[in-house]
């Protein structure tokens, strides 16, 4: 493999192609600047801007809010525990390396196999980590732009600023429109329960928004720097959270009566901009033809989607492949450190999705949507259990967290409490398939729980794997190497990023 010189090239510059060429790996192509974007950008997708009217009708306004503030808050502690692990060992076997190396083969087996049935574009995928990160850079930032502008025509709305002058305030907080909703009151008889089941369904929704947020996670074994733009794009995901996803379903319970009619049909409707809740509520103050510019941010926030789930999908097959938890071929990368073999069965899952072009596809919409909120809360908790496992390892072998890159707060407490939650919101995910009993609704809200575990057990029963204990579980390896890759990467790349332009590039990292 040559002298550490060769791999790690010159102190003149840090050339990181070099070093990926040699290495025949994943190349570490994604900036700064890129990392963040793709932090923020993950956590924002179509369970957003279409599933948030199901959750207001169910839950109410207030209900609705505090749904995502909750889930929201899970999300920001997975989020943190998965960027502490990142930032001490930042490998190219995403979070799935992590379990088999801080637990057990097999829940790492399980998880990566999890994770990648979640994610079932092909072209900006064959193009390189540099094209990617470019691309969703720009994409997020317009889904983020869409939002800002989302949030602002919300508030004009609902201060008077409409084709009818008519100022809302917090109206449709108030009786018969909030500021609880229910549901299935039909069938429960009780008022109490049904508005507690209305609220519960928000939860449900929510975890379905926020799936993807784990993104950054799988970008580590291509970031530049990793140390250092790992946790910076950690540390503001909290923020981002509460502005675009709390204030966002805020601003819809403004403008949205949750017994509007039009919602109804709306969350009857296949999917589209008729059924997402912002075209409701503009319509009912009678501004035309906003569905139109709704239906084209749809589509970026698909193509964003489809690019991002591409790019994990692959990622995590050439991470297992890494292991030995799948096929050999999948380790194979191209000269721009693509995983090309990867690309070609992760893009024909795709296929799948013209399961939703069909008269039913509003079924077909719910299932989906039942099928990756389990496989992403499985993949939440395990992160957690993870970091759980990372500290016991770290505390067993008298490392101290203070000497990490990067320290997550509120721990151990804020993993287990994730980790709990995350599990009883997926146990009971599924309690409206019971009321009445719909078979085709509970295979898709369970099946994924049941994956999961045969993946693990099997695994353990074949293999033989065996829970590592935190005396044993391994801290040093990989880890001398990342240590030096980040003493090597030149200082001046931060100073060429400043002088004239750094102003401004602190403006739009801000914004």
């Amino acid at each position: 493999m040559g002298s550490s010189d060769s791999i790690i090239g010159s102190d003149k510059a840090y050339d990181d192609k070099k070093i990926a060429t040699n290495l025949n790996t994943l190349h570490r192509g994604l900036q700064s600047r890129q990392m963040s974007m793709i932090a923020l950008g993950g956590t924002i997708g179509t369970g957003l801007i279409m599933g948030s009217g199901t959750a207001l009708v169910r839950g109410g306004p207030l209900g609705l809010c505090l749904g995502y503030a909750f889930v929201g808050f899970i999300c920001f502690l997975i989020m943190i525990a998965l960027g502490e692990m990142s930032a001490y060992l930042p490998h190219k076997k995403v979070f799935a390396g992590y379990a088999t190396r801080f637990v057990d083969p097999a829940l790492g087996f399980a998880l990566g196999w999890n994770y990648l049935m979640k994610l079932q574009v092909c072209l900006i995928n064959l193009l390189g980590v540099g094209v990617f990160g470019e691309l969703e850079f720009w994409m997020s930032s317009l889904k983020v732009l869409s939002l800002v502008g989302f949030i602002l025509l919300g508030i004009i709305v609902d201060l008077g600023g409409n084709p009818l002058h008519d100022r809302i305030g917090f109206r449709y907080w108030r009786h018969p429109n909030g500021p609880m909703g229910s549901y299935l009151s039909a069938h429960v008889h009780n008022e109490h329960t049904a508005i507690f089941l209305g609220f519960w369904s928000t939860l449900t929704t929510a975890l379905f928004s926020y799936i993807g947020s784990e993104l950054v996670g799988v970008t580590v074994g291509e970031a530049q720097n990793p140390r250092r733009n790992i946790p910076r794009a950690i540390k503001r995901t909290f923020f981002r959270i509460l502005v675009f996803y709390v204030g966002c379903v805020f601003v819809i319970s403004l403008i949205v009566p949750s017994t509007s009619k039009a919602l109804f049909v709306a969350n009857s409707s296949p999917p589209g901009a008729a059924a997402s809740p912002f075209v409701v509520g503009i319509s009912l103050v009678n501004i035309k033809a906003l569905n139109h510019v709704v239906n084209a941010i749809i589509l970026v926030f698909t193509l964003s989607a489809a690019n991002a789930d591409l790019y994990i999908g692959t990622r995590t097959l050439h991470g297992l492949a890494l292991e030995g938890k799948a096929p050999r071929i999948f380790t194979k990368v191209n000269w721009m450190g693509v995983p090309w073999t990867c690309v070609i069965p992760v893009t024909s899952c795709c296929c799948l999705t013209f399961l939703n072009v069909s008269s039913s596809s509003a079924a077909v919409f719910a299932y989906f949507v039942n099928l990756l909120s389990a496989f992403g809360a499985l993949t939440w908790m395990t992160i957690a259990y993870t970091h759980i496992c990372f500290m016991n390892a770290l505390k067993a072998q008298g490392i101290s967290r203070d000497t990490l890159p990067y320290k997550a707060p509120f721990q151990p407490f804020g993993s287990w409490f994730a980790l709990v939650s995350t599990a009883i919101i997926m146990v009971f995910k599924g309690f409206d398939t019971f009321i009445p009993f719909n078979s085709k609704l509970f295979v898709t809200a369970y099946l994924p729980i049941a994956v999961f575990f045969l993946l693990w057990v099997g695994y353990k029963l074949y293999f033989g794997a065996r829970v590592i204990s935190p005396e044993k579980v391994d801290l040093v390896s990989g880890k001398r190497e990342v240590d030096e890759e980040e003493e090597r990467f030149p200082e001046q790349t931060s100073a060429r990023h400043a002088g004239k332009w750094g102003t401004w590039k602190k403006l739009l990292d801000g914004l």
